[in-house]
Protein backbone atom coordinates (compact mmCIF):
# COMPACT_ATOMS: atom_id res chain seq x y z
CA UNK A 1 0.00 0.00 0.00
CA UNK A 2 2.88 2.70 0.85
CA UNK A 3 4.37 1.59 -2.74
CA UNK A 4 1.11 2.21 -4.15
CA UNK A 5 0.32 5.56 -2.50
CA UNK A 6 3.96 6.32 -3.49
CA UNK A 7 3.61 5.76 -6.81
CA UNK A 8 0.10 8.09 -7.19
CA UNK A 9 1.57 10.74 -5.18
CA UNK A 10 4.49 10.48 -7.63
CA UNK A 11 1.87 10.88 -10.62
CA UNK A 12 0.33 13.14 -9.36
CA UNK A 13 2.90 15.22 -9.20
CA UNK A 14 4.41 15.09 -12.79
CA UNK A 15 0.90 15.94 -13.69
CA UNK A 16 0.85 18.85 -11.96
CA UNK A 17 3.65 20.26 -13.26
CA UNK A 18 3.43 18.97 -17.03
CA UNK A 19 -0.55 20.23 -17.36
CA UNK A 20 -0.29 19.81 -20.80
CA UNK A 21 0.30 16.28 -20.68
CA UNK A 22 -2.98 16.09 -18.46
CA UNK A 23 -4.62 18.21 -20.84
CA UNK A 24 -4.28 15.81 -23.82
CA UNK A 25 -5.28 12.41 -21.40
CA UNK A 26 -8.34 14.23 -20.50
CA UNK A 27 -9.09 14.79 -24.86
CA UNK A 28 -7.96 10.83 -25.23
CA UNK A 29 -10.47 10.27 -23.12
CA UNK A 30 -12.85 12.26 -23.86
CA UNK A 31 -12.08 10.88 -27.31
CA UNK A 32 -12.54 7.41 -26.43
CA UNK A 33 -16.20 8.35 -24.90
CA UNK A 34 -17.62 10.20 -27.62
CA UNK A 35 -16.78 7.21 -30.04
CA UNK A 36 -18.14 4.60 -27.34
CA UNK A 37 -21.05 6.71 -27.06
CA UNK A 38 -22.00 7.04 -30.64
CA UNK A 39 -22.52 3.96 -31.28
CA UNK A 40 -25.40 4.28 -28.57
CA UNK A 41 -28.55 4.40 -30.80
CA UNK A 42 -31.66 5.71 -28.94
CA UNK A 43 -35.00 3.79 -30.32
CA UNK A 44 -38.00 5.71 -29.19
CA UNK A 45 -40.58 2.80 -27.51
CA UNK A 46 -37.72 0.25 -27.28
CA UNK A 47 -34.74 1.77 -25.17
CA UNK A 48 -31.27 2.40 -26.22
CA UNK A 49 -29.35 0.00 -28.47
CA UNK A 50 -25.70 0.09 -28.70
CA UNK A 51 -23.62 -1.14 -32.27
CA UNK A 52 -26.89 -1.06 -34.38
CA UNK A 53 -25.61 2.00 -36.19
CA UNK A 54 -21.94 2.86 -36.53
CA UNK A 55 -20.95 7.00 -36.65
CA UNK A 56 -20.58 8.54 -40.13
CA UNK A 57 -16.60 9.37 -41.02
CA UNK A 58 -18.07 13.27 -40.64
CA UNK A 59 -19.30 12.74 -37.22
CA UNK A 60 -16.01 10.80 -36.31
CA UNK A 61 -13.95 14.01 -37.85
CA UNK A 62 -15.90 16.55 -35.73
CA UNK A 63 -15.31 14.38 -32.13
CA UNK A 64 -12.03 13.81 -33.13
CA UNK A 65 -11.69 17.69 -33.53
CA UNK A 66 -13.92 18.60 -30.15
CA UNK A 67 -10.98 16.62 -28.36
CA UNK A 68 -8.19 18.14 -29.89
CA UNK A 69 -9.10 21.27 -29.17
CA UNK A 70 -9.39 20.67 -25.21
CA UNK A 71 -5.84 20.09 -25.40
CA UNK A 72 -5.53 24.07 -24.98
CA UNK A 73 -8.16 24.29 -22.89
CA UNK A 74 -5.94 25.97 -19.74
CA UNK A 75 -4.07 28.45 -22.03
CA UNK A 76 -7.27 29.66 -24.12
CA UNK A 77 -10.70 28.31 -21.98
CA UNK A 78 -12.88 30.81 -24.36
CA UNK A 79 -11.64 29.89 -27.43
CA UNK A 80 -11.73 26.33 -26.98
CA UNK A 81 -15.52 26.78 -25.46
CA UNK A 82 -16.11 28.69 -28.93
CA UNK A 83 -14.38 26.00 -30.98
CA UNK A 84 -15.64 22.78 -29.49
CA UNK A 85 -19.59 24.63 -29.35
CA UNK A 86 -19.40 25.25 -33.09
CA UNK A 87 -18.14 21.87 -33.64
CA UNK A 88 -21.36 20.97 -31.51
CA UNK A 89 -23.61 23.34 -33.74
CA UNK A 90 -22.39 20.99 -36.92
CA UNK A 91 -22.99 18.12 -35.48
CA UNK A 92 -26.27 18.74 -34.70
CA UNK A 93 -27.30 19.98 -37.79
CA UNK A 94 -25.22 17.99 -40.32
CA UNK A 95 -24.70 14.69 -38.86
CA UNK A 96 -26.18 12.05 -39.29
CA UNK A 97 -26.44 9.57 -37.54
CA UNK A 98 -25.77 11.77 -34.43
CA UNK A 99 -22.35 12.26 -33.05
CA UNK A 100 -21.63 13.27 -29.16
CA UNK A 101 -19.55 16.27 -29.83
CA UNK A 102 -21.35 18.23 -26.95
CA UNK A 103 -19.45 16.07 -24.33
CA UNK A 104 -16.13 18.36 -25.22
CA UNK A 105 -18.10 21.45 -25.22
CA UNK A 106 -19.66 20.41 -21.50
CA UNK A 107 -15.81 19.84 -20.21
CA UNK A 108 -14.71 23.39 -22.33
CA UNK A 109 -17.73 25.12 -20.68
CA UNK A 110 -16.89 23.84 -17.03
CA UNK A 111 -12.76 24.71 -18.01
CA UNK A 112 -14.03 28.44 -18.82
CA UNK A 113 -16.67 28.85 -15.57
CA UNK A 114 -13.29 26.99 -13.46
CA UNK A 115 -10.87 29.62 -14.20
CA UNK A 116 -12.87 33.01 -15.34
CA UNK A 117 -14.18 35.57 -13.06
CA UNK A 118 -18.20 34.83 -12.29
CA UNK A 119 -19.65 37.59 -14.48
CA UNK A 120 -17.73 36.40 -17.27
CA UNK A 121 -18.85 32.62 -15.89
CA UNK A 122 -22.12 33.40 -16.34
CA UNK A 123 -22.48 35.24 -19.15
CA UNK A 124 -20.88 32.74 -21.35
CA UNK A 125 -22.56 30.05 -19.76
CA UNK A 126 -25.99 31.06 -20.72
CA UNK A 127 -24.62 32.05 -24.17
CA UNK A 128 -23.58 28.46 -24.75
CA UNK A 129 -26.54 26.53 -23.08
CA UNK A 130 -29.38 28.64 -25.09
CA UNK A 131 -27.31 28.05 -28.38
CA UNK A 132 -26.68 24.19 -27.77
CA UNK A 133 -30.52 23.67 -26.80
CA UNK A 134 -31.92 25.80 -29.48
CA UNK A 135 -29.92 24.04 -32.27
CA UNK A 136 -30.91 20.70 -30.38
CA UNK A 137 -34.60 21.25 -31.10
CA UNK A 138 -34.50 23.17 -34.04
CA UNK A 139 -32.27 20.96 -35.79
CA UNK A 140 -32.09 17.67 -34.20
CA UNK A 141 -33.71 14.70 -35.59
CA UNK A 142 -35.62 14.25 -32.67
CA UNK A 143 -38.89 15.91 -31.66
CA UNK A 144 -37.74 19.33 -29.72
CA UNK A 145 -39.60 17.93 -26.75
CA UNK A 146 -36.88 14.79 -26.79
CA UNK A 147 -35.39 13.86 -23.64
CA UNK A 148 -32.04 13.95 -25.77
CA UNK A 149 -32.44 17.56 -26.57
CA UNK A 150 -33.25 18.55 -22.70
CA UNK A 151 -29.90 16.80 -22.01
CA UNK A 152 -28.14 19.06 -23.69
CA UNK A 153 -29.46 21.46 -21.73
CA UNK A 154 -28.46 19.47 -18.32
CA UNK A 155 -25.28 18.70 -19.25
CA UNK A 156 -23.92 22.22 -19.99
CA UNK A 157 -25.79 23.65 -17.10
CA UNK A 158 -24.12 21.61 -14.92
CA UNK A 159 -20.76 21.43 -16.41
CA UNK A 160 -21.31 25.94 -15.86
CA UNK A 161 -22.51 25.07 -12.48
CA UNK A 162 -19.82 22.65 -11.53
CA UNK A 163 -17.16 24.75 -12.84
CA UNK A 164 -18.14 27.99 -10.80
CA UNK A 165 -18.01 26.12 -7.81
CA UNK A 166 -14.96 24.80 -8.45
CA UNK A 167 -13.90 28.74 -9.01
CA UNK A 168 -15.71 29.52 -5.70
CA UNK A 169 -13.59 26.85 -4.07
CA UNK A 170 -10.18 27.98 -4.82
CA UNK A 171 -10.67 30.98 -4.22
CA UNK A 172 -11.92 30.50 -0.61
CA UNK A 173 -8.96 28.05 -0.31
CA UNK A 174 -6.97 30.99 -1.58
CA UNK A 175 -8.48 33.43 0.88
CA UNK A 176 -7.72 31.59 4.08
CA UNK A 177 -3.80 30.91 2.73
CA UNK A 178 -3.51 34.71 2.27
CA UNK A 179 -5.04 35.32 5.75
CA UNK A 180 -3.07 33.11 7.32
CA UNK A 181 0.17 34.61 5.74
CA UNK A 182 -0.91 37.93 6.16
CA UNK A 183 -1.55 36.84 9.90
CA UNK A 184 2.10 35.41 10.23
CA UNK A 185 3.88 38.52 8.62
CA UNK A 186 1.75 40.85 11.03
CA UNK A 187 3.14 38.11 13.78
CA UNK A 188 6.73 38.17 12.40
CA UNK A 189 6.52 42.44 12.55
CA UNK A 190 5.10 42.61 16.26
CA UNK A 191 8.00 40.31 17.17
CA UNK A 192 10.05 42.85 15.44
CA UNK A 193 8.42 45.52 17.05
CA UNK A 194 8.94 44.33 20.68
CA UNK A 195 12.92 43.74 19.98
CA UNK A 196 13.28 47.08 18.51
CA UNK A 197 11.55 48.52 22.05
CA UNK A 198 13.86 46.10 24.02
CA UNK A 199 16.99 47.39 22.67
CA UNK A 200 15.57 51.05 22.61
CA UNK A 201 15.22 50.61 26.72
CA UNK A 202 18.96 48.98 26.35
CA UNK A 203 20.06 52.06 24.79
CA UNK A 204 18.45 54.51 27.19
CA UNK A 205 19.68 52.36 30.25
CA UNK A 206 23.59 52.42 28.65
CA UNK A 207 23.36 56.42 28.21
CA UNK A 208 22.72 56.38 31.57
CA UNK A 209 25.04 54.71 32.70
CA UNK A 210 27.74 56.12 30.23
CA UNK A 211 26.60 59.82 30.81
CA UNK A 212 27.28 59.11 34.39
CA UNK A 213 30.48 57.91 34.33
CA UNK A 214 31.39 60.88 31.28
CA UNK A 215 30.01 63.33 33.52
CA UNK A 216 32.72 62.67 35.94
CA UNK A 217 35.76 62.62 33.92
CA UNK A 218 34.67 65.82 33.30
CA UNK A 219 34.23 67.77 36.27
CA UNK A 220 37.38 65.81 38.19
CA UNK A 221 39.68 67.21 34.37
CA UNK A 222 37.95 70.66 34.97
CA UNK A 223 39.32 70.53 38.97
CA UNK A 224 42.20 69.53 37.77
CA UNK A 225 42.92 71.99 35.51
CA UNK A 226 43.01 74.15 37.94
CA UNK A 227 44.71 72.74 40.76
CA UNK A 228 47.41 71.36 38.73
CA UNK A 229 50.82 73.91 39.51
CA UNK A 230 53.57 71.37 37.66
CA UNK A 231 53.76 72.90 34.39
CA UNK A 232 50.27 74.71 34.43
CA UNK A 233 50.31 75.42 30.73
CA UNK A 234 50.24 72.42 29.41
CA UNK A 235 48.53 70.35 31.73
CA UNK A 236 46.00 72.61 31.56
CA UNK A 237 45.77 72.35 27.42
CA UNK A 238 45.51 68.72 27.71
CA UNK A 239 42.96 69.22 30.32
CA UNK A 240 41.25 71.54 28.53
CA UNK A 241 41.11 68.62 25.95
CA UNK A 242 39.96 65.91 27.94
CA UNK A 243 36.92 68.31 29.18
CA UNK A 244 36.66 69.13 25.72
CA UNK A 245 36.33 65.29 24.23
CA UNK A 246 33.96 64.58 27.23
CA UNK A 247 31.60 66.90 26.46
CA UNK A 248 31.67 65.95 22.83
CA UNK A 249 30.99 62.52 23.66
CA UNK A 250 27.92 63.62 26.03
CA UNK A 251 26.56 65.64 23.35
CA UNK A 252 26.91 62.39 20.42
CA UNK A 253 25.99 59.89 23.01
CA UNK A 254 22.77 62.26 23.87
CA UNK A 255 22.56 62.88 20.27
CA UNK A 256 22.25 59.08 18.97
CA UNK A 257 19.60 58.10 21.79
CA UNK A 258 17.93 61.05 20.76
CA UNK A 259 17.44 59.58 17.10
CA UNK A 260 16.18 55.82 18.40
CA UNK A 261 13.66 57.68 21.08
CA UNK A 262 10.44 57.95 18.98
CA UNK A 263 8.49 60.60 19.29
CA UNK A 264 6.02 60.86 22.11
CA UNK A 265 8.36 59.14 24.53
CA UNK A 266 8.61 60.39 27.36
CA UNK A 267 11.67 62.02 28.63
CA UNK A 268 14.70 60.41 29.72
CA UNK A 269 15.16 59.52 33.25
CA UNK A 270 17.53 61.35 35.60
CA UNK A 271 18.00 59.01 38.51
CA UNK A 272 21.24 57.05 38.58
CA UNK A 273 20.76 53.44 36.59
CA UNK A 274 19.37 50.84 38.78
CA UNK A 275 21.70 48.06 39.66
CA UNK A 276 22.29 45.25 42.32
CA UNK A 277 21.84 48.12 45.27
CA UNK A 278 18.78 48.40 45.24
CA UNK A 279 17.55 44.84 44.41
CA UNK A 280 16.04 44.64 48.28
CA UNK A 281 13.82 47.30 46.73
CA UNK A 282 12.69 45.69 43.74
CA UNK A 283 12.03 42.07 45.82
CA UNK A 284 9.94 44.03 48.42
CA UNK A 285 8.08 45.40 45.57
CA UNK A 286 7.36 42.02 44.18
CA UNK A 287 6.71 40.44 47.78
CA UNK A 288 4.17 43.44 48.74
CA UNK A 289 2.36 42.19 45.24
CA UNK A 290 1.68 38.77 46.51
CA UNK A 291 4.97 36.78 45.28
CA UNK A 292 6.85 35.04 47.82
CA UNK A 293 10.76 35.63 47.06
CA UNK A 294 13.46 34.17 48.59
CA UNK A 295 17.17 36.50 47.96
CA UNK A 296 20.90 34.55 47.85
CA UNK A 297 23.13 36.58 47.05
CA UNK A 298 27.15 36.57 48.21
CA UNK A 299 28.59 39.95 49.50
CA UNK A 300 28.48 42.86 47.09
CA UNK A 301 31.75 44.06 47.29
CA UNK A 302 33.54 44.79 44.85
CA UNK A 303 30.54 45.99 43.22
CA UNK A 304 30.18 45.01 39.45
CA UNK A 305 31.04 47.32 36.36
CA UNK A 306 27.78 49.34 35.43
CA UNK A 307 26.12 47.98 32.53
CA UNK A 308 27.06 44.20 33.86
CA UNK A 309 24.99 45.39 37.18
CA UNK A 310 22.23 46.80 35.01
CA UNK A 311 21.79 43.62 33.05
CA UNK A 312 21.94 41.73 35.87
CA UNK A 313 19.18 43.92 37.80
CA UNK A 314 17.36 43.80 34.29
CA UNK A 315 17.21 39.90 34.21
CA UNK A 316 15.97 39.49 37.55
CA UNK A 317 13.51 42.09 37.62
CA UNK A 318 12.24 40.49 34.23
CA UNK A 319 12.39 37.16 35.45
CA UNK A 320 9.95 37.97 38.79
CA UNK A 321 7.68 39.85 36.19
CA UNK A 322 7.02 36.31 34.33
CA UNK A 323 6.97 34.79 37.31
CA UNK A 324 4.11 36.60 38.99
CA UNK A 325 2.52 36.64 35.66
CA UNK A 326 2.60 33.33 34.62
CA UNK A 327 3.76 31.08 37.11
CA UNK A 328 0.01 30.47 38.74
CA UNK A 329 -1.43 31.13 42.53
CA UNK A 330 0.60 29.93 45.12
CA UNK A 331 4.08 30.10 43.29
CA UNK A 332 7.16 31.02 44.59
CA UNK A 333 10.32 32.31 43.72
CA UNK A 334 14.36 31.97 44.59
CA UNK A 335 16.53 34.51 43.53
CA UNK A 336 20.24 33.98 43.45
CA UNK A 337 22.96 36.27 42.77
CA UNK A 338 26.57 34.36 43.13
CA UNK A 339 30.21 35.65 41.94
CA UNK A 340 32.39 33.07 40.31
CA UNK A 341 35.78 34.08 39.53
CA UNK A 342 35.79 36.37 36.58
CA UNK A 343 31.87 35.94 35.92
CA UNK A 344 28.53 36.38 37.99
CA UNK A 345 25.88 34.04 37.91
CA UNK A 346 22.29 35.29 38.49
CA UNK A 347 19.80 32.40 38.54
CA UNK A 348 15.48 33.21 39.08
CA UNK A 349 13.22 29.72 39.90
CA UNK A 350 10.21 29.40 40.81
CA UNK A 351 7.76 26.50 41.52
CA UNK A 352 4.57 27.44 39.49
CA UNK A 353 2.71 25.30 36.96
CA UNK A 354 2.19 28.32 33.98
CA UNK A 355 5.50 28.21 32.41
CA UNK A 356 7.66 31.47 32.42
CA UNK A 357 7.11 32.83 29.05
CA UNK A 358 5.62 35.60 27.74
CA UNK A 359 2.09 35.34 27.35
CA UNK A 360 1.68 36.40 23.75
CA UNK A 361 3.35 33.03 23.38
CA UNK A 362 6.00 35.03 21.22
CA UNK A 363 8.70 35.19 24.15
CA UNK A 364 9.89 38.79 23.84
CA UNK A 365 10.67 39.11 27.61
CA UNK A 366 12.82 36.63 27.24
CA UNK A 367 14.29 37.58 23.59
CA UNK A 368 15.13 40.93 25.55
CA UNK A 369 16.96 39.88 28.14
CA UNK A 370 18.83 37.40 26.15
CA UNK A 371 19.81 40.08 23.72
CA UNK A 372 20.71 42.25 27.12
CA UNK A 373 23.35 39.52 28.23
CA UNK A 374 24.68 38.79 25.09
CA UNK A 375 25.20 42.41 24.31
CA UNK A 376 27.45 42.18 27.32
CA UNK A 377 29.03 38.84 26.27
CA UNK A 378 27.77 36.75 28.89
CA UNK A 379 25.35 33.75 28.27
CA UNK A 380 21.67 32.96 29.35
CA UNK A 381 20.01 29.74 29.21
CA UNK A 382 15.78 29.98 30.16
CA UNK A 383 13.37 26.75 30.62
CA UNK A 384 10.73 24.45 32.09
CA UNK A 385 12.74 22.59 35.79
CA UNK A 386 12.46 18.91 35.98
CA UNK A 387 9.38 18.36 38.57
CA UNK A 388 7.82 21.66 37.51
CA UNK A 389 8.19 25.51 37.38
CA UNK A 390 10.24 27.74 35.52
CA UNK A 391 14.30 28.74 35.21
CA UNK A 392 16.31 31.68 34.37
CA UNK A 393 19.88 31.36 34.16
CA UNK A 394 22.82 34.11 33.25
CA UNK A 395 26.14 33.80 32.60
CA UNK A 396 28.19 37.34 32.74
CA UNK A 397 31.22 38.55 32.56
CA UNK A 398 32.59 41.00 35.50
CA UNK A 399 34.37 42.91 32.80
CA UNK A 400 31.78 43.79 30.24
CA UNK A 401 32.48 43.47 26.03
CA UNK A 402 29.98 45.60 25.37
CA UNK A 403 32.23 47.55 23.16
CA UNK A 404 34.57 44.38 21.54
CA UNK A 405 35.58 45.05 17.85
CA UNK A 406 36.69 41.68 16.78
CA UNK A 407 32.94 40.38 17.51
CA UNK A 408 30.49 42.03 14.46
CA UNK A 409 27.48 43.76 15.59
CA UNK A 410 28.58 43.84 19.21
CA UNK A 411 28.15 47.08 19.13
CA UNK A 412 25.50 47.47 17.42
CA UNK A 413 24.02 45.54 20.32
CA UNK A 414 24.76 47.21 23.07
CA UNK A 415 23.61 50.66 21.53
CA UNK A 416 19.72 49.48 20.72
CA UNK A 417 17.23 48.24 23.58
CA UNK A 418 13.86 46.73 25.33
Amino acid sequence: MTTLGTGVLRVRHWLRDHPLALDAALALAVLMAMIIGSFVHPRPGEGPSFGTRPPAASGVLLMVAGAVALIWRRRNPLAVLAVTAGLTVVELVKADPPAPVVMATVIALFTVAARTDRPTAWRVGLLTVAVLTAAAMLFGPAPWYSQENFGVFAWTGMAGAAGDAVRSRRAFVDAIRERAERAERTRDEEARRRVAEERLRIARDLHDVVAHHIALVNVQAGVAAHVMDRRPDQAKEALAHVREASRSALDELRATVGLLRQSGDPAAPTEPAPGLAVLDALVDTVRRAGLPVEVACTDRRPPLPAAVDLAAYRVIQEALTNVRKHAGPGAKAEVSVVRVGATAEITVIDNGSGGGCDGDGGGHGLLGMRERVTALGGTLTAGPRYGGGFRVHAILPVEARTAESGRPGAAGRTGEDA
